[in-house]
């Protein structure tokens, strides 16, 4: 939603103020299509060209996600604390032997199948079952398991914050790409020096369009798309956080609830539930 208001807000403003100034859009609308093929071919064969396939896909991925905005809502986060408030519960009370039904096979687990937006992230899921899996292998040092959790989780958005770098390189080229562009039309000009003056500044005037257009692109929609692609990205990186936070605590031999509240303080300030909407969600799950 943010992104279609912030390109009306600019599209209307800019050519809003140029027709309020005197400005005469028809050299624009002539000049613009032919630009804007150069720029944007080039801007688009330089991304290709830059860019493995997966990354490709990711940056498609990534336009739908700036229009839809983050993936996890306040309830996933309240979600996230009761299963993993399960998980350790179980552990606690019947041992690490009980968790492993569910930690092998989490699609046929009641207590992962209460959770389906979790299940869903194919990350989110490995890193709780692969880390209960470490605690059933004696893998039981705080100071260890927070290390190898972090060093997971820092992979994991490494590989997801390179689409967002891929498209910020775009944005810092596309200003070049826009006096290219202006070039080539300043030579068409050049090739017609003797036309008479009216039609000589027709042409400058598009050929200055292509150097508008390059800077217009690059800051007015393709820098701020790569700028929200990448505040998504590390807010949906601290749900994975919040998954290490608890599960330290587990191995630090924490009851199940203070688990859960150190991991509850992890949680973004917008989307934090209270402590006692925590509680009652954790009252009313069923007995292990």
């Amino acid at each position: 939603m943010t992104l279609v208001l912030g390109i009306a807000l600019a599209f209307g403003l800019v050519f809003g103020g140029f027709i309020l100034s005197g400005g005469k859009l028809d050299i624009v609308l002539h000049a613009l299509p032919f630009e804007g093929m150069m720029i944007v071919g080039a801007a688009l064969g330089a991304f290709v060209i830059a860019n493995s396939f997966g990354i490709l896909r990711g940056s498609v991925a990534g336009l739908f996600k700036v229009l839809k905005g983050p993936r996890w809502k306040a309830e996933d986060y309240t979600e996230l604390l009761n299963l993993m408030f399960e998980l350790a519960r179980l552990y606690k009370v019947k041992g690490i032997l009980a968790l492993d039904e569910h930690v092998e096979h989490p699609q046929t687990s009641e207590i992962f199948a209460r959770y389906p937006r979790i299940m869903a992230d194919s990350f989110a899921l490995e890193l709780i079952t692969d880390s209960f899996r470490m605690l059933s292998m004696s893998f039981d040092d705080p100071f260890a398991t927070e290390d190898v959790l972090n060093r997971k989780i820092k992979k994991h958005h490494k590989e997801r914050l390179a689409t967002a770098s891929a498209i910020q390189i775009m944005a810092d080229g596309l200003p070049a790409l826009g006096i290219v562009a202006a070039v080539l039309g300043v030579i068409k000009t050049m090739s017609s020096i003797d036309q008479p003056p009216e039609i000589l500044g027709a042409m400058i005037g598009g050929a200055l369009v292509g150097t508008f257009l390059g800077v217009f692109l690059a800051y007015c929609l393709v820098q701020p798309i790569s700028m929200r692609l990448r505040q998504i990205e590390e807010e949906e990186g601290a749900f994975y956080m919040i998954i290490r936070d608890i599960f330290v605590a587990v191995v630090a031999n924490h009851p199940p609830n203070i688990c859960v509240e150190i991991g509850r303080g992890s949680i973004p300030s917008a989307k934090q539930p209270d402590f006692y909407t925590v509680e009652a969600a954790q009252k009313a799950l069923p007995a292990p």
